[in-house]
């Protein structure tokens, strides 16, 4: 089983309904340790991505992954805008003239995005951000890949990897962006970026799991 481009169009259009639903959940987290405006911003950008499919759909994924990104860069606000976007240019960089992906190639795609967002923002495991659920996903998808795990068992064990990292972002102090001048008062609140990055792998299960 593989990842198909028409199938890596469902997920990104899944991924803004995902956000669309989650606008308001996301802007509450963010309001208790952020400027909250994550979940405006994000779905923004994704309701942009949306604008843009129509002309990229006959591209390859690692093409369609970098305007994705491009687009993120070019319409999110605050932090998330080159976070994100860098995500997605680097998952298009390791995906350039794909038309299908495997695990591997999905596991390898992931990694390079979350190496991208580390080096962008300096955040380390355990610094309540979006690396918190991308970092446990990829280590999933890595050793499923590794292990001839079928394709729709990784992205289970990758979305349910990625939704215990937001649930571990709760007792931790942040240590970087706007969560961080709280200190120990941003202790119990759950992180919206590493949120925002689990809604995005439970809409890749979602999709390729299901088909639509």
């Amino acid at each position: 089983m593989t990842i198909s481009r028409d199938d890596v169009l469902g997920w990104i259009k899944n991924c803004a309904a995902a956000l669309a639903d989650n606008r308001d959940y996301l802007i509450e987290l963010d309001s208790t340790i952020g400027d909250g405006d994550h979940g405006a911003n994000m779905n923004r950008g994704f309701q942009a991505v949306l604008g843009k499919l129509p002309d990229i759909a006959d591209k390859d994924i690692g093409t369609i992954f970098k305007a994705v990104g491009f687009t993120l860069i070019s319409t999110v606000g605050g932090a998330s805008g080159p976070l994100y976007g860098v995500l997605f240019m680097q998952m298009g960089a390791v995906s350039d003239g794909k038309i299908e992906l495997t695990l591997a190639d999905w596991a390898e795609a992931v990694e390079a995005g979350l190496n991208a967002v580390v080096l962008r923002g300096k955040a380390n495991h355990g610094d309540k951000t979006m690396v918190d659920a991308l970092i446990p996903s990829v280590e999933v998808l890595k050793a499923a890949s590794a292990n001839n795990m079928s394709l729709p068992d990784a992205l289970r064990e990758c979305a349910h990897a990625a939704e215990r990292g937001v649930q571990d972002t709760i007792p931790l102090i942040a240590r970087k962006g706007r969560a961080s001048y709280l200190g120990e008062r941003s202790i119990g609140h759950q992180d919206p970026g590493a949120t925002s990055s689990s809604l995005l792998l439970q809409a890749a299960a979602y999709t390729w799991i299901n088909g639509s």
